[in-house]
């Protein structure tokens, strides 16, 4: 589901009252009961039902009547919670367009202070029991693993774009993360697999340039491919970091390699450069010199 701008901005005080009570609460219950949530919420019963309802209209919330009357957020909630404190912090002045939908996350352009994206996450329960994240987090969210996770991921993001941007790796800037939402600089850039290169061996080597330094910086991409490449025809720069591993990890050498076989094959098909990946793993760990 998309968030909606107007929603967003629309939103009552007592409705973002509602939504963090809520966030609160899910930590306890599974469905959180009708009265719990007047009691903390200090609204009157005919308040309370009004902005419950207007937050399922925007399907912020949803409702369960089963064994009892009870409340949950939902991920638009939670991104409405997120948007809605980067706003307030001032990161974000304004919320723009959906420009990108994966299979984990959604972009939209903003505004802050220039020019911005704002990356979505979104790990639904499925995803999650694949995701290699450190369960120790586990217990404050046990009722909603996918609070944990997409919050998670976006911190592990937005932890890898600074120590990347500080060494040297051509990543967005990041600016700041609230909940499950990271903001970072626009590229003005595309999609690798969306243009059209006159000098496709400078970006290919630009591309593993920047995998060895970020190697070397204890990074390992985990999902490189020519989707997560930007480039505007001179500069490349690599997204798209939640998933990254550390070059310690026990299948480190295997996900390098598919990584670059990912970005080799690519280039192979569109701009028939062929090179082994075995090679440039090899370079890229300090192997070889070659």
């Amino acid at each position: 589901m998309t968030v909606s701008p107007g929603d967003i901005k629309g939103l009552h005080k007592y409705e973002i009252l509602l939504l963090k009570t809520l966030e609160r609460l899910m930590k306890k219950y599974l469905w959180v009961p009708e009265e719990n949530i007047r009691k903390s919420s200090r609204l009157s019963a005919a308040e309370m039902e009004y902005r419950l309802g207007q937050l399922m209209e925007k399907n912020m919330v949803k409702s369960s009547s089963v064994p009892y009357r009870g409340y949950q957020l939902t991920f638009s909630g939670y991104d409405a919670l997120a948007v809605t404190s980067l706003v307030k912090n001032g990161t974000v002045t304004a919320l723009g367009s959906l420009i990108g939908v994966g299979k984990e996350s959604s972009v939209y352009e903003a505004l802050g202070t220039g020019a911005l994206v704002i990356k979505l996450h979104c790990i639904g329960q499925r995803s999650f029991q694949s995701a290699r994240l450190n369960r120790g987090f586990m217990p404050e969210w046990s009722h909603f693993p996918w609070i944990f996770a997409s919050t998670y991921s976006a911190r592990q993001e937005f932890e890898a774009l600074k120590a990347l941007r500080k060494g040297g790796v051509n990543v967005p800037i990041p600016i700041a993360v609230n909940r499950n939402v990271v903001a970072m600089s626009y590229i003005a850039g595309v999609n690798l697999h969306q243009a059209v290169l006159e000098e496709p061996r400078e970006v290919f080597d630009a591309i593993f340039a920047n995998i060895k330094k970020a190697y070397e910086l204890g990074f390992i991409h985990n999902d490189l491919s020519e989707f997560n490449v930007m480039t505007d025809g001179d500069s490349v720069w690599v997204i798209d970091w939640p998933q990254w591993i550390e070059p310690t990890h026990q299948n480190a050498d295997d996900i390098l390699l598919r990584d670059i076989s990912n970005i080799t094959t690519y280039f192979a098909k569109k701009y028939n450069i062929v090179e082994s990946p075995e090679k440039i793993r090899d370079m890229i760990t300090g192997k070889t010199d070659a």
